[in-house]
């Protein structure tokens, strides 16, 4: 099957289209035909050796794979993954009338790899955007293992991210259903590969580290990127007050997002702005000063840290412990079901669109590696496979 590969660790131009062997489905693993991946910014440091320590260990020698989370189709289910009954209606699929109701059967169900399957969506289910608990993962919310809970069928149109291990900017993954949830209904599958890895990133930040409420101040420090626009997205739908730095060029796409305000962070530093209950950093430099800009009681979330100076910068976020609930919290996420299917929720409430700046066939992964390096990017840039 075709991939994105590179043979050496360097510039974007490492990168290339290469095949590799199908990925082979054990029990309790679905295959899912990939439509469209993400690029996100710690895949740049990955195949530029800067963290060699992660990219080293979540897969060893070249070529090195890309990619991290994906949306595509249910094409296979392995033996040992949850079916539902004749006539349940336990886990709605929005892969269409036709995958509802469907027997179990013994062995692996398969469809050809080469099928769109059905395009027939079921309505969208709203959730409460400010509700802050996850879900227990049972309903139209996506598939999930376990007993008496229906997994995923062929047909499932489906998105997820892979666990801790590149290789999804390729034709076919396998994944076990934990690393999976339904996609949203009605979105193209395409748009919808920007979302799983920002937009995990975002809830996990503000709804569970950070648990901002409704009438707070938020602070969200790269606005514009990929987790920044998710950001500013929920905070709004959460009720808060959001206040955006971005580029020049993006203030305006930041308040049609949702921003109250919205700064060119060349020109604004951190003693031009006010107090904030919540800070969420998507850069990793500059930590202290933003850290000030708390009020009592409030709380700092960052999801990157400076590269240039890694002992530091993970120094202080350690040593940050002794401002106790004001301390930057710092999390390495690693989404499954729940999470994923909560993002699921929060997109067909309408809380959360996927913004795509940019999409490039997966023959061109080191332009859009070479686009997100430039900087300046409204969202995210998407590879199409399909």
């Amino acid at each position: 099957m075709r991939a994105a590969l590179y043979d050496r660790y360097g510039p974007p131009e490492v990168l290339y289209e290469g095949t590799v062997p199908m990925p082979v489905m054990g029990p309790g693993e679905v295959l899912v035909r990939v439509h469209a991946t993400s690029v996100n910014g710690g895949e740049l440091h990955g195949r530029a050796g800067r963290v060699r320590f992660v990219t080293d260990m979540a897969e060893r020698g070249f070529p090195k794979r890309m990619g991290v989370d994906f949306a595509g189709e249910v094409v296979a289910v392995g033996p040992n993954v949850p079916r539902p009954a004749s006539g349940s209606d336990a886990h709605e699929s929005t892969a269409g009338p036709g995958s509802r109701g469907s027997t179990a059967r013994p062995g692996p169900q398969t469809a050809d790899p080469g099928s769109r399957g059905s395009t027939d969506e079921a309505g969208p289910r709203a959730v409460d955007p400010g509700s802050r608990g996850s879900t227990d993962g049972v309903g139209p919310s996506g598939p999930v293992g376990g007993s008496g809970v229906r997994g995923p069928v062929v047909g499932d149109r489906v998105w997820g991210l892979l666990p801790r291990v590149f290789g999804s900017a390729a034709e076919y993954v396998v994944v076990r259903p934990r690393q999976i949830a339904l996609a949203p209904a009605g979105l193209d599958l395409v748009q919808a590969a920007a979302l799983p890895v920002v937009g995990t990133t975002a809830i996990t930040a503000l709804r569970d580290k950070a648990r901002l409420q409704e009438g707070e101040r938020l602070l969200v420090r790269g606005a514009a990127g990929g987790a920044g626009s998710v950001a500013v997205q929920l905070g709004r739908a959460f009720g808060a007050h959001v206040t955006a730095l971005a580029g020049a060029r993006s203030l305006d796409f930041v308040r049609d997002l949702g921003a109250d305000e919205a700064f060119d962070y060349r020109t604004t530093g951190p003693a031009d702005l006010g107090r904030f209950d919540v800070v969420l950093d998507t850069v990793g430099t500059g930590l202290s000063a933003y850290r000030r800009l708390l009020r009592p009681g409030g709380r700092m979330v960052t999801i990157a840290f400076d590269l240039d100076r890694v002992v530091a910068s993970l120094s202080y976020v350690a040593a940050s412990a002794v401002f106790g609930s004001r301390r930057v919290r710092l999390f390495s996420g690693n989404p499954t079901h729940r999470l994923i299917a909560d993002l699921t929720r929060y997109v067909e409430s309408g809380a959360i669109r996927p913004v795509v700046d940019t999409v490039f066939p997966l023959a061109d992964i080191a332009e859009a590696h070479r686009a997100l390096e430039a900087g300046g990017v409204r969202g995210k840039h998407v590879i199409q496979i399909v």
